[in-house]
């Protein structure tokens, strides 16, 4: 493992900044190199590393939501939160239900088929897009009207809904006994888990970091720690109950802020320094997952499912902007931030195979597709449109 982790550094750091020279996101540069070295191209990565991606990518996922937490505004948080609970759920439903549909025709799938496929699609990565948030904050981009905070909000709940809905189609295809509704219903309740987890493990801090004396180092530790378990008991939990464990992770980082700031600012920029690391970590591992030979099965009838559905998320976006002060420029540039996919498709597009759902191939190439179109394609749009529509 160790020989991986310093090919992931030694060609990581090399990759990006070519891209950069290109003047293209870095992180593109970084994704690609995953995909040339992952088991799927030519498998120079030890198994060993492989077997605990899934870890260490939601550990550097942790690690840029503590600190889109830490750069949260609460007046900034109060004006955008409509829209962005808005935002959190109904481009995701729209996208899902239109690409549901759209495979029934073309496909010939069931509707619980194309509900599976279209909720897995659905979801926006929060992997590529808080990254570029973060950077518009730090620069005061778009920051008048709290956009890239609008999205960071939006993003953070976004995946919940899309994985409870998935969890639901698959329960109607399987025959179990699970109601749609319910489910639905548990959406919001597990945004109110996390939200209430976050707040609890923030006062629990501030009250250790007032007791003791400790050094802003080993503060980072103790934050990093306790959000890596907060995440974690939402896999615990998730038999029973849906967690927003990552919104939760966002609420640990603005309650630290709201509180004692000074102490937000030094954790912040400790984070900063340690997600030089962990970025490359993440998305040279979330390449790695990328079979591009599975994609290509996919063809142009996955192409055409991809594009439907995004015209569907982009509907669903200027739904839920609708009423808002924001220009024509801020909700465009909201619909480019909003296509990208990476991380649930990664992890989550091979499920209906290992389940036994039929077509579960086809369901695996679609999802494995979408972050290749998507992914570059977000980027791009995000680097670009934020420096013309702002």
């Amino acid at each position: 493992m160790a020989a991986s982790l310093a090919m992931i550094l030694l060609l990581g750091l090399p990759a990006k900044k070519m891209f950069e020279k290109l003047k293209l996101p870095g992180l593109l540069g970084m994704l690609i190199l995953g995909v040339l070295i992952g088991p799927y191209g030519l498998n120079l990565l030890q198994r060993n590393m492989l077997q605990i991606s899934s870890d260490l990518r939601s550990i550097a996922l942790i690690i840029i939501l503590l600190r889109a937490g830490l750069g949260l505004n609460k007046d900034v948080l109060k004006n955008v939160g409509v829209p962005a609970l808005k935002m959190s759920c109904i481009p995701g439903l729209i996208e899902g239900l239109f690409i549901a549909l759209a495979s029934v025709y073309f496909l010939d799938f069931s509707f619980s088929q194309g509900g599976m496929l279209g909720f897995i699609i659905a979801a926006v990565s929060p992997a590529v897009v808080v990254p570029f948030m973060l950077k518009l904050m730090e620069s005061n981009i778009g920051t008048k009207n709290g956009i890239p905070t609008l999205i960071l909000a939006g993003v953070s709940i976004d995946d919940v809904f899309a994985i409870t809905v998935f969890s639901a189609f698959w329960g109607l295809y399987s025959g179990t006994d699970m109601n749609i509704g319910i489910q639905l219903i548990n959406i919001p309740i597990s945004i109110l888990l996390g939200i209430m987890a976050g707040i609890i493990l923030g006062f629990v801090l501030i009250n250790i970091f007032k007791r003791f004396n400790i050094r802003d180092t080993k503060k980072v530790l103790l934050l990093l720690g306790f959000s890596i378990l907060l995440n974690q008991l939402e896999v615990v939990m998730k038999t029973k109950i849906q967690i927003a464990s990552l919104l939760g992770v966002m609420t640990v980082g603005f309650i630290l802020t709201e509180k004692l700031p000074d102490v937000g600012r030094k954790l912040s920029d400790k984070l900063n320094k340690i997600w030089v690391f962990a970025e490359i970590l993440l998305f040279v591992l979330v390449g790695a997952e990328v079979n591009v030979g599975v994609a290509i099965k996919a063809g142009k009838i996955g192409i055409l499912l991809i594009v439907i559905g995004l015209m569907g998320r982009s509907i669903g976006v200027i739904i839920s902007l609708l009423g808002t002060n924001y220009s024509f420029k801020e909700k465009l540039f909201c619909v480019i931030a909003y296509i990208t996919k990476a991380t649930v498709q990664a992890a989550m597009g091979a499920v209906p195979l290992s389940m036994g759902v039929e077509s579960g191939d086809v369901i695996l190439a679609i999802a494995v597709l979408s972050v290749l179109i998507t992914a570059p394609l977000g980027a791009i749009g995000i680097h670009y449109s934020a420096k013309s529509c702002f």
